[in-house]
């Protein structure tokens, strides 16, 4: 249902411009937000008065209204638009003060100031003031970056050519932070496009791929590497070389290992730039040779007869 505007000042429809003016007054006086800060509803009441105000008060608003009700607005003359009172620091300001409403500034007489200066000026008052539009904050600009897997364990450099949104390209040196895992992002802060309101830049988000190793795998700070031996290696056990991200280290293979058996490295993995360290793990891999003359591979089977137990004896589903 439309709002009724004499309903809402108290009114009746053939109220003179005094009783408008009047009813408006106290009304306004009742409601105004300064006098209702935390009240909501008392708010939005004043907001309702100012509006039915606005229209009641003009000679042809007023007209229409009468005439056509609240649909005169889209015949042409226009009502009231929505307004926002607010009386908070950065908000719209609110221009009727209460010196008006309660008669400050000189009686209330022609050219007395009050309420008279109110309204004779009242269609120049009140009214939402333009607001500069809030800084925004630039683009954000993204970008993939591959890099060697060496890299993503032990950090470095890297180099990124990117496209800003004016077409212009450039070039950034970045660091790679030791550590990063495969599809994390690197964030340059500020580096983005530039605001097109004085507002802070966007960022640069880098989404960092790593390429695959040919003998390391990772998993999270843990590294596994394969690791071949001979068979006189398992069978007597050594003392084998393997390569890690921070130097060679010597690994003890017990005698009698199988393929299969791992070999841990503590603190031998990814360290990152913060907590602890991973662990290797080295898989060992009994290696045959390529040849063997018919002789010696008489002579092995000859000798491995010996020690025929069935390696698949335990596999069941």
């Amino acid at each position: 249902m439309a709002e009724d505007y004499y309903e809402t000042l108290g009114i009746g429809r053939g109220a003179s411009a005094e009783e408008i003016q009047s009813s408006y007054r106290k009304l306004a006086r009742k409601y105004h937000p300064d006098l209702n800060p935390d009240d909501k509803a008392a708010k939005e009441q004043f907001q309702k008065v100012q509006n039915a105000f606005d229209v009641l008060n003009d000679s042809k608003k007023r007209e229409m209204y009468d005439r056509y009700g609240s649909a005169y607005e889209s015949i042409g003359t226009g009502g009231p638009g929505p307004q926002n009172w607010n009386t908070g620091a950065g908000s719209p300001n609110f221009d009727i003060n209460l010196e008006d409403l309660f008669g400050g500034g000189g009686g209330g007489g022609p050219g007395g100031g009050g309420f008279a200066d109110m309204f004779k000026n009242f269609s120049q008052r009140g009214k939402r003031q333009p607001q500069p539009a809030a800084p925004q904050r630039g683009a954000n600009i993204e970008h993939a970056l591959t890099i060697a897997f060496t890299t993503a364990v032990l950090g470095g450099e890297a180099q990124i050519a990117i496209r800003r949104s004016d077409g212009t390209q450039e070039t950034l040196q970045i660091k790679i932070p030791a550590g990063i895992e495969n599809g994390k992002k690197i964030r340059l802060r500020g580096q983005g496009d530039p605001s097109p309101n004085g507002g802070p830049g966007g960022d640069i988000l880098i989404k960092v791929n790593t390429a695959p190793h040919p003998h390391f795998h990772r998993q999270g700070r843990r590294l596994d590497i394969r690791v071949p031996i001979t068979i006189a290696e398992a069978l007597n056990g050594a003392k084998v070389d393997v390569p890690t991200p921070h130097g060679t280290i010597s690994l003890t293979v017990p005698p009698g290992t199988s393929s299969g058996s791992k070999l841990r490295a503590k603190g031998q993995g990814v360290k990152g730039t913060s907590g602890t360290p991973g662990d290797l793990f080295a898989e060992v891999q009994i290696v045959l040779p390529q040849e063997f003359e018919a002789s010696d591979r008489e002579q092995l089977n000859t000798l491995l007869e010996k020690y025929n137990d069935n390696p698949r004896a335990g596999l069941q589903w």
